[in-house]
């Protein structure tokens, strides 16, 4: 790849007309972190910033080829997986990663679209813990998603969040970053096979606000493709975050939407996320 091209990084992902979550965000967000996005439809939404009305999945065989067509034709550096209709189109995004596993994976899967569509059929959850999971380098997920993918099918007790976390990374899972949301706080803990690996707690604000885990999971794979680390990725993606959060603006009648371009509008002379600056998340431990 010449030395002028940025890193690639290809999206797996819904369709949000609205920008604020799925592919739109992905895109945006990988630009503003010094990325070429490239995206392969998983489905489409009806939706604006205050509700959805419909959720279409396509059909994997599309989303396979198309898949394949691009990563035969240029040089990907990191994998973004979000939400997905249907276990046959995790089953087919599974088959097509699976024959590079040496790009990184973050897997950011969404299981609820405004509580109203629910994208949790055990099906689903199943594929995404049997054939997404044990391929993935960073899964960013909350508690209740941590939970379905360690007991997708539902049966017997459930797990605690600790042994939901160490059965995910037993199967192959090498990171996650569980998050946590409170009224005005998010906690995000990292964890990997050594435990917890660091801790960040911020101010969220009181606003509701789209697309939180699709811009965090977009920012840590285009840190990936840039070369980070992990644990450093994830540093950085959240004083991304922290900032695009800061600066969200609210374009219709529903929801905020995180200002992923923050730094091209800022009167301050500040230089792309992915130098590293920024304010720190409310505080850190390690």
């Amino acid at each position: 790849m010449p030395s002028d091209t940025p890193p690639i990084v290809l999206t797996f992902g819904l369709s949000d007309p609205t920008g604020g979550s799925g592919l739109q965000a992905d895109l945006m967000t990988l630009a503003s972190m010094g990325c070429h996005g490239v995206s392969v439809l998983t489905g489409y939404t009806v939706r604006d910033s205050a509700s959805c009305d419909e959720v279409t999945g396509l059909d994997p065989e599309v989303v396979a080829t198309q898949a394949r067509m691009l990563l035969e034709d240029m040089p990907i550096a990191a994998f973004k997986v979000g939400a997905c209709t249907r276990a046959e189109v995790v089953s087919a995004i599974a088959e097509v990663v699976a024959d590079y596993d040496d790009i990184p994976l973050i897997l950011a899967p969404d299981f609820t679209l405004d509580d109203e569509h629910v994208l949790a059929a055990d099906e689903l959850r199943e594929a995404i813990a049997d054939l997404l999971a044990p391929q993935t380098t960073l899964l960013v997920a909350d508690a209740t998603t941590l939970l379905a993918l360690a007991q997708p099918d539902g049966d017997a007790e459930s797990p605690t969040l600790d042994a939901a976390i160490s059965h995910l990374l037993s199967q192959g899972c090498e990171y996650i970053l569980s998050t946590e949301t409170g009224t005005h706080r998010l906690v995000n803990t990292l964890f990997s096979e050594d435990g917890q690996l660091r801790q960040d707690t911020w101010d969220r604000g009181s606003h509701r606000i789209m697309g939180l885990t699709d811009t965090l999971g977009a920012a840590i794979a285009a840190l990936l493709a840039n070369g980070q680390e992990p644990a450093e990725a994830v540093r950085e993606a959240q004083e991304y975050l922290y900032q695009a959060v800061r600066n969200a603006f609210r374009p219709g009648m529903g929801a905020y939407l995180p200002d992923r371009f923050f730094w091209a509008r800022s009167s301050d002379d500040e230089t792309p996320p992915t130098a590293g600056k920024g304010a720190t998340p409310g505080e850190a431990r390690h």
